[in-house]
């Protein structure tokens, strides 16, 4: 009797534990990188808003390109300026916040030839950023937990073969993959990429995208979310501006919009994850606001 009611005593703080938790674990994911004003990572990490940071951007590599990472203002990493934020990472992963390394961008110059290529960059994305070794470190010794694809240009071929590479090294330390494709279903730049199943976070960019971003209503967005939420994968995030000046070609949701009429259509999904946003540079109040929505 008396084990059946320690049970029953452990049951009910379990229960108590989960009811004062999201249920989905829901969180936001924050860009951070291009903007020297904005803040360092470990300030980043210390607003308490974020659950993922994608330090952006590994901005050219592939193709027998030497790879370069760009941080803005923040440091140069050619003169080995960027080594400091090895304990601005160490800070956000002694949080629980999950620090990605982001590919690619809207301005990068990169391609993959090959899958052999594919295969090189995943090795050198290892050994620098990841659980590899490397001299020539550009973050210095911490290791990030995964890798963000955020491709907006080329071919879309050999991104699935990157996934499969950088995964092949989780069976030495989890790499966390996720991908930031634009709203219009399918990508064009990422879809092969994410039919692997390997990603397992989706932050999708309704932004930029006229014909399924808010326009004065979220039917357009809605109905690109419904397609977003059925990709393999367990978590599709909502990725918006975090101010209209984010986001040139619209699809900024006011916080008050967003948390009354989005927010309770998409939270419904079994697969919803949270919101993303581009980026902290912009980002004024806005994750703040909304942080106890998501």
């Amino acid at each position: 009797m008396a084990c059946q009611a320690k049970a029953i005593t452990l049951l009910l703080s379990i229960l108590a534990v989960s009811l004062c938790k999201p249920s989905n674990g829901a969180g936001i994911a924050i860009y951070w990188g291009q903007d020297g004003n904005e803040g360092s990572l470990a300030d980043t990490c210390n607003t308490g808003n974020y659950q993922f940071v994608n330090v952006a951007f590994l901005s050219s590599f592939g193709n027998g390109q030497s790879p370069v990472l760009n941080l803005a203002g923040h440091c140069d990493p050619s003169a080995g300026t960027c080594t400091g934020i090895s304990n601005d990472i160490t800070s956000c992963q002694n949080q629980g916040i999950k620090v990605l390394l982001s590919i690619g961008g809207g301005a990068g110059g990169y391609s993959l030839s090959s899958a052999d290529d594919a295969g090189q960059v995943a090795n050198y994305i290892w050994n620098n950023f990841l659980g590899g070794q490397s001299s020539s470190r550009p973050l210095g010794d911490a290791i990030l937990d995964g890798v963000d694809f955020d491709i907006e240009s080329g071919s879309g071929q050999f991104w699935d073969d990157l996934a499969r590479a950088l995964n092949g090294f989780s069976q030495q330390r989890k790499v966390y993959l996720a991908a930031a494709p634009q709203c219009i279903f399918p990508d064009a730049n990422l879809d092969t990429a994410i039919q692997t199943g390997l990603f397992d976070y989706v932050w999708v960019q309704f932004y930029n995208n006229p014909s399924c971003q808010y326009v004065n209503d979220a039917t357009g967005l809605l109905s690109a979310w419904n397609q977003w939420t059925t990709v393999q994968s367990n978590q599709i995030f909502l990725g918006l501006p975090a101010a209209p000046e984010a986001a040139p070609s619209g699809g900024f949701i006011p916080a008050d919009v967003l948390i009354s009429q989005v927010l309770p259509s998409i939270k419904g999904s079994p697969k919803y994850g949270g919101v993303m946003l581009w980026s902290k540079q912009y980002d004024n109040g806005y994750s703040a606001a909304i942080k106890g929505s998501v």
